[in-house]
């Protein structure tokens, strides 16, 4: 069957690279992208440079205007309440019925909410969209007191961003040392200490109710604690939006269940991003990934199996992160048995990496260190065996390990 039109529902990097991936290989059919928010967008600055204020709309669109004018894109704002995987129809909530040869489920997910008393109180906060964003930077002012519960990369980067404004930050997690299955104890033990060096509070402990009067919010913790504050946010992660897909019928477990190429269990439909997850030939699933670099790999994935062409083949997991000042990325998988090493310079951890008992590298992630998980992203990409004392020298460059 000729494929002459490509709907995709969702306009998140997912969904944008899987159309602009379309174009890029030839494809010159209908191309269109439904979102209830118009213009694609990057959505990590949302927490960090647009939140901040330091990059406005236009600065975190995906492309410019002229980009779909001239690759004959069409953007579709609107919200879609149904899908037709047989007739390759999509019905809008105001009625329009938009059809394809081809669906692209890039649905995301929605931020996970706190199942407590008060957890779903109207000034409870979430972080996913720019009027998100917009909304908590208009409550951030010196001495406004913000709680944030979650203290994983979103909660870290709000809080730091927040900081920026005056306000008074308390950070609350379950864990005492959050991110160590993905950048291993020693450094997320460093970046964990950076918060109070910034004056960002942090509290070990579980939110067990939430309430709301005329002086503020207050939450009653696990510990017997109560943390006053003007506002809350809660970044405890994200579920997968699945919402569209059950409703018309396809497999579904945690995730829209894909194959390696995108493909539903509808010939028809395809599905991409935070909101996809992967079963192999024999059924085993795999877990739900919800990286940047994930979403963008899965939309050029998709694109190409659509156009029925050779797969893209894709390098170790990659994650990045901005804090206090400092950058942060990882490659591969830190969590797991292994030799964790750790790249020390001055006394300070700068590095650590994880290998297996073959001497291949299985993970790695690095402080303001871009040029070495670059260079340990080939290590792992090329299943280069390594000296562990030398990762452990500072005095070592990476890329030398590489060759």
């Amino acid at each position: 069957m000729s494929i002459e039109s490509v709907l995709i529902i969702g306009g998140g990097l997912s969904g944008f690279t899987t159309a602009k991936e379309l174009r890029e290989r030839g494809f010159a059919g209908m191309l269109s992208i439904i979102d209830p928010e118009g213009m694609p967008y990057d959505r990590p600055p949302l927490s960090k440079d647009y939140l901040a204020g330091s990059k406005d709309a236009t600065g975190i669109a995906l492309a410019p205007a002229s980009w779909y004018e001239e690759n004959h894109v069409t953007i579709v704002t609107g919200t879609v309440a149904a899908l037709d995987p047989d007739a390759g129809t999509a019905t809008l909530k105001d009625g329009r019925v938009l059809a394809a040869d081809r669906l692209v489920l890039a649905t995301g997910g929605k931020a996970r909410r706190l199942s407590i008393p008060g957890g779903d109180l109207p000034g409870v906060l979430e972080l996913r969209t720019k009027n998100d964003a917009d909304r908590l930077r208009s409550l951030l002012a010196p001495g406004v007191r913000l709680a944030i519960v979650g203290a994983g990369l979103i909660g870290a980067e709000t809080a730091s961003s927040a900081r920026g404004f005056g306000a008074e930050v308390t950070l609350v997690d379950p864990v005492e040392i959050p991110l160590v299955p993905v950048i291993g104890e020693v450094l997320a033990t460093r970046l964990h200490a950076m918060h109070a060096e910034h004056q960002v509070r942090t509290v070990t402990g579980i939110p067990e109710e939430i309430t709301h009067d005329a002086r503020g919010y207050r939450l009653a913790l696990s510990t017997g604690e109560t943390i006053e504050a003007d506002v809350v946010l809660v970044g405890i992660g994200i579920t997968a939006a699945t919402e569209l897909a059950e409703a018309a019928g396809l497999d579904t477990d945690n995730g829209v269940l894909v194959d390696e190429r995108g493909a539903t269990s509808h010939p028809r439909v395809f599905a991409v991003g935070d909101s996809a997850r992967t079963r192999l030939a024999d059924g085993t699933l795999l877990r739900r990934a919800e990286h940047w670099e994930h979403a963008m790999n899965a939309g050029s994935s998709a694109a190409a199996a659509i156009l029925e062409q050779d797969l893209p083949v894709h390098g170790a997991s990659w994650f990045w992160s901005d804090r206090h000042g400092v950058h942060v990325e990882g490659v591969g998988s830190m969590h797991g048995e292994g030799e964790h090493i750790v790249r020390m310079l001055d006394g300070v951890p700068i590095a650590a990496f994880r290998l297996d008992e073959a001497g291949l590298m299985l993970g790695a992630a690095a402080i303001d260190g871009g040029l070495t998980v670059r260079a340990a992203r080939r290590i792992i990409d090329r299943l280069i065996k390594v000296d562990a004392l030398a990762l452990a020298d500072p005095a070592t460059p990476l890329k030398k390990l590489a060759r």
